[in-house]
């Protein structure tokens, strides 16, 4: 995802300090990551789920953009537990 400037949610600066997951893992993923899902009815903007890795650790972040501005606004930050995700962490292991 190409940004101009990035913004952190509140939420997301929240969940980065739980969950241990710095600056730089989730820049890295809204650089060079992997859009695997996307929403595009979320509201002010579309957002997006990503997929990461860093440090050899998967990571997924939702993101919006703000298509005008090129501005994002990184909404959450979790890194992926296996028995939630099908391997490759791309696609949700449902029930």
């Amino acid at each position: 995802m190409n940004c101009k400037e990035i913004a952190f949610s509140r939420h997301a600066v929240q969940r980065m300090f739980e969950r241990g997951i710095s600056r730089d893992a989730v820049v890295s993923t809204l650089s060079a990551g992997e859009v695997i899902d996307e929403y595009p009815t979320d509201q002010p903007y579309p957002s997006v789920l990503m997929l990461g890795w860093f440090d050899g650790q998967p990571l997924h972040l939702v993101a919006a953009k703000d298509a005008i501005s090129d501005h994002c606004i990184v909404i959450t930050v979790y890194i992926p537990k296996v028995d939630q995700w099908m391997e490759g962490f791309r696609k949700r292991n449902l029930p």
